[in-house]
């Protein structure tokens, strides 16, 4: 079986992050996903609207994903990889050339990022909505 594993915050789903999670499956048979954990969103200064548990949920609900793990750090990701014998890493494009050192481990793939839609404009748009 070939396995496959990507991370992030996951926090407004959207069909951007459905679009990743479908080619992510296609490299492999099973897709782990590596979830941020509230704790780790808070160290990069991002917050959340949903907290992990929500997030966790909503993800494995998703048809394309296998398990869903958390991820508390930048560093667990070579960890990661070995304990849950992953083949593919696969990040978006945004992310291109990061992770390079992650090829002594798995294939790393790079898949570019669904045009017009992320969640940083999600939630400008949602911001313009309240202040106007």
């Amino acid at each position: 079986m070939k396995k496959v594993i990507t991370y992030g915050t996951f926090d407004l789903l959207h069909y951007g992050h459905l679009e990743l999670f479908r080619r992510a499956r296609e490299k492999g048979d099973y897709l782990v996903v590596g979830l941020s954990t509230d704790e780790f969103n808070q160290g990069k200064g991002k917050e959340s609207h949903f907290n992990y548990e929500k997030r966790a949920e909503m993800l494995k609900a998703i048809r394309y994903i296998d398990e869903v793990i958390p991820e508390s750090n930048w560093e667990q990701k070579a960890e990661d990889i070995k304990k849950h014998d992953i083949d593919v890493f696969v990040m978006g494009g945004d992310w291109e050339g990061k992770f390079d050192e992650l090829k002594e481990l798995c294939d790393v793939v790079y898949l570019p990022r669904t045009p017009d839609i992320s969640s940083s404009a999600i939630k400008k748009i949602k911001e313009n909505k309240h202040e106007g």
